[in-house]
């Protein structure tokens, strides 16, 4: 079975009820899976400021059901090597360089990650 990274994009765009009924189906079958985040992930995810407490509490919940991949010298490598090779935010590369040395496929909807040539995405506004 294929294994995802979820990106703090689709995190937020999940539980707010933004992707089309099939992108909800399918992101909610992988986070009805134990879901892997990045620790990047989660500090994006937690820094959200809402007034919506209720949301707030859901995310959290989600963090701490998830399966968090921290750094480790394979990703800092893969990173610094697609920094090198491209333009891109540290997270992003972190991010995409945790995809890429677990195997997952990356969810996001973020076009930054698009030109990393190892990477698999799926984008759920695509779905």
């Amino acid at each position: 079975m294929e294994q995802y990274l979820i990106d703090n994009n689709v995190i937020s765009n999940y539980f707010s009820g933004l992707f089309t009924e099939k992108a909800m189906r399918f992101v909610g079958k992988v986070i009805d899976q134990i879901p892997n985040i990045s620790v990047i992930t989660v500090i994006e995810a937690l820094s959200w400021r809402s007034s919506d407490r209720k949301k707030e509490a859901i995310v959290k919940m989600f963090v701490d059901d998830a399966n968090v991949l921290t750094l480790s010298p394979d990703i800092v490598s893969r990173c610094v090597a697609i920094r090198r090779s491209q333009k891109i935010k540290i997270p992003d590369a972190i991010i995409a360089a945790t995809a890429i040395v677990h195997g997952f496929t990356l969810i996001t909807s973020d076009s930054d990650f698009k030109n990393i040539q190892e990477l698999k995405i799926v984008d759920p506004y695509s779905l």
